[in-house]
């Protein structure tokens, strides 16, 4: 098939185009290459069967393809925050433009969307029929109510224009190709680690996060793709519920480090358990995690050793 995955050369999409490529489809990656790098991407350049087209979403381009996947847009709070009408824009717009594609060239398209889309939660853990906890008004709302609009139009452009769509809910992904400056929990921890500076824990630590690798969730994500009669959305992220305080401890281990960890106060509307129920991922997609959160840990800082030099 034609795939065209927008962020393609972002940490996800670049992984998701490795794959796609492999089983043997022709490869649009669209990314306008704010969060997304080239050097994620470097590898796939040689293939006949893959493109880079430098392009932002939120501008409309027509692409005759039978696949997309819309994953474009900053993930992270330090780069969501950064110009949050932006990141809105991307999400919406974004999503306008992508499913007006599809509208026309008849093509399936898979959004990207995002746990936050539950906010801080109050039922755990998260099922896909939990409508959510998110501040409107809050610093992280650019991101979270972004997503949130995505999914509605994905839905309205379903039931309105018969367009194929498919909604994932993406959870907590780590693996290599992770941004080294996006701020997020894994990255800082281990590069602080490998540094051998002072870990930085947000609030007393005892805040959860699930923590799914790279390969498991692009698995999970092709086959929902290629389910038939299934629109979403599901919940793609690993069950297993790690403390933040444990997460650091476990990293200071695996690099060998001689960090300690330091305590900071929590920033706003950071959530305070995110744990996702994927039975539904289970039942229709015949989906579930296998890589084991110590052996991706490794594999991850041995990526981020790597680039620092560490390697």
């Amino acid at each position: 098939m034609r795939i065209l995955v927008t962020g393609g050369a972002g940490f996800i999409g670049s992984h998701l185009c490795e794959r796609l490529l492999n089983e043997g489809h022709d490869v649009i990656c669209l990314d306008n290459l704010f969060t997304g790098s080239r050097d994620n991407i470097i590898h796939l350049m040689d293939s006949h069967r893959f493109e880079l087209i430098r392009h932002d979403i939120v501008e409309p381009i027509l692409l005759e393809v039978d696949r997309i996947y819309n994953l474009a847009c900053p993930a992270s709070p330090v780069h969501y925050q950064y110009n949050p009408v932006k990141t809105v824009k991307t999400s919406v717009m974004g999503a306008i433009n992508m499913l007006g594609m599809a509208k026309r060239v008849k093509a399936r398209i898979l959004q990207a969307s995002t746990s936050e889309v539950y906010g801080d939660p109050q039922v755990h853990p998260q099922t896909e029929g939990y409508w959510g906890n998110v501040n409107p008004i809050g610093i992280r709302s650019c991101y979270d109510e972004g997503k949130r609009v995505a999914e509605t139009l994905m839905m309205d452009y379903h039931r309105q224009n018969g367009v194929d769509i498919r909604i994932i809910r993406i959870f907590n992904t780590y693996g290599p190709r992770m941004a080294e400056n996006d701020g997020r929990v894994v990255s800082n921890f281990i590069l602080q680690a490998l540094r051998n500076q002072d870990i930085t824990v947000y609030g007393d630590g005892s805040q959860t996060r699930s923590f799914c690798y790279v390969s498991d969730l692009v698995e999970g994500m092709i086959r929902m793709m290629e389910c038939d009669n299934f629109t979403g959305p599901v919940n793609l992220g690993n069950p297993v519920e790690n403390s933040i305080l444990e997460f650091a401890q476990k990293i200071i281990t695996i690099a060998n480090s001689s960090s300690k960890i330091t305590f900071k106060p929590l920033p706003q509307d950071d959530p305070k358990q995110r744990q996702p129920d994927i039975s539904l991922a289970g039942a229709r997609l015949g989906w579930k995690p296998l890589v084991a959160l110590d052996e991706g840990l490794v594999a991850t800082a041995g990526y981020f050793a790597a680039r620092i030099g560490k390697g």
